[in-house]
């Protein structure tokens, strides 16, 4: 047998779960890395990859913040013994000075604050947040176009340098 070789510069895809709209929807203007308080159900199933962001959002409330709208659903068979809500609200873990900074920026209008995406940094379970603004719909046209560009690009690329 013959073994396989590592591949060199690459890392391990992390990445749990993404929260694709994010990027379209909104202009991320500032991120933060945030620790994610979990029960031990939920781990059990982020290992297996099983959540979904896509209508989650962060609520600062009593100076805490809080991740609303993740699901992680239960495997059954790790959970079998406790009641599982896979859209409770978790808490995020960020320094004092972090939260203030969220806190200040929600309190502006127009402002929010997203998760964009779970991973692991070693055995822990993080989160990355975002501040964010909501695009309108013609800077929504204008990415999608900058990113048809982009694509026409490297297929023009690709032809160049296969004749």
């Amino acid at each position: 047998m013959r073994a396989m070789a590592k591949q060199k510069g690459k890392k391990p895809d992390n990445v749990i779960a993404r929260n694709k709209r994010a990027g379209f929807d909104y202009q991320l203007l500032e991120t933060f890395e945030a620790g994610v308080a979990l029960a031990g159900w939920e781990v059990k199933s982020l290992r297996v990859g099983k959540a979904d962001l896509g209508d989650s959002y962060v609520l600062m409330k009593d100076g805490e913040a809080w991740l609303l709208g993740a699901t992680i659903p239960p495997l059954d068979t790790a959970s079998t013994h406790v009641v599982a809500d896979p859209t409770r609200t978790r808490k995020l873990l960020l320094h004092k000075k972090e939260l203030a900074k969220i806190l200040a920026a929600t309190a502006q209008k127009g402002q929010t604050c997203l998760c964009t995406q779970l991973y692991w940094k070693g055995h822990l379970v993080k989160a990355r947040l975002a501040l964010a603004v909501g695009k309108k719909s013609h800077d929504k046209r204008d990415t999608q176009k900058e990113r048809d560009w982009n694509r026409q690009k490297q297929r023009i690329m690709r032809d160049n340098v296969k004749q």
